[in-house]
């Protein structure tokens, strides 16, 4: 086992069960933001949790601007994390950046997962019409990047309630803007570029799991059009729509994303049975 990769992403891993279940976070986010939802899936499930390096406790010495300047690099260290620990069919839950980069590692190495759930998605945040609406003019993007670098603290506040879009849980808006503010400000802006000028359309066709596509309401950062989008090009998809509003479902609505979850695992391993029947008979 190498170690060095454990340490690196500061890997932590809970839970009972046998198969394993991997948990990606957001953009900006550590692997603390699952902390309400993993509870429910420790007694049946092996959980590996992890930070990207350069947040949460990782070790931010190994912290390469070019490595990180592009999803690759994200995707590069889920797939050592996998590797490291022997991981087989392990069910990844990607939230926002982190379902692309779970998208991208199973397209590498699609023998480590067994399905995908995405919350709150997007392959690609730029609009481009007609044809997709991602949610964002390039401008805008521009004009984000800017604030980070000339006001971060300030970007911080308003990118959390934007994201979170959710005036009557500041308790959860002041969570998600403690994370930013702790990042270094050089490292978020750098992920910021990776993520937000991404686009991973042309991957999704590709994509042979089962997936499960979490699409919250009135999400800013990631709209309907942008998880319909996926669905209709995904082979193998399932999207649900949740009452939950904005952006980070899994810290505001940690109820309903952890049925949501369970719910189409119970499925789709049952439907998996009765191929296996149908396939002796």
């Amino acid at each position: 086992m190498n170690q060095n990769v454990l340490t690196r992403n500061n890997v932590r891993i809970i839970g009972s069960g046998k198969q394993a279940m991997i948990f990606a976070p957001g953009f900006g986010c550590d692997q603390t933001v699952w902390n309400l939802v993993v509870k429910s899936f420790e007694k049946d499930y092996q959980i590996v949790l992890f930070d990207y390096v350069g947040l949460g406790l990782s070790d931010v010495k190994a912290y390469d601007s070019d490595k990180y300047s592009k999803l690759s690099g994200y995707v590069q260290d889920v797939l050592d994390v996998c590797s490291t620990l022997n991981l087989k069919n392990a069910i990844l839950v990607g939230h926002s950046v982190g379902a692309m980069v779970g998208m991208l590692a199973s397209l590498r190495k699609p023998e480590y997962f067994s399905h995908l759930i995405m919350i709150s998605p997007s392959a690609c945040y730029l609009n481009d019409p007609p044809g997709y609406i991602g949610g964002f003019e390039k401008e805008d993007l521009i004009g984000l990047m800017d604030l980070m670098a000339k006001n971060y603290i300030g970007w911080a506040n308003i990118f959390s309630a934007t994201a979170l879009n959710n005036p009557n849980l500041p308790k959860v808006g002041k969570e998600i803007e403690d994370r930013f503010c702790s990042t270094d400000p050089v490292i978020a802006r750098n992920f910021a570029e990776a993520c937000f000028f991404a686009d991973n359309r042309q991957d999704l066709s590709k994509v042979s799991l089962p997936t499960l596509i979490l699409q919250c309401a009135n999400d800013i950062i990631a709209p309907e059009s942008a998880g319909e989008y996926m669905n209709q090009r995904l082979p193998n998809s399932t999207i649900n729509y949740m009452n939950a509003t904005g952006h980070f479902p899994h810290m505001s609505h940690p109820e309903e994303t952890t049925q949501l979850i369970r719910e189409y695992l119970l499925e789709t391993s049952v439907s998996l049975e009765k191929e296996d029947v149908g396939g002796l008979t």
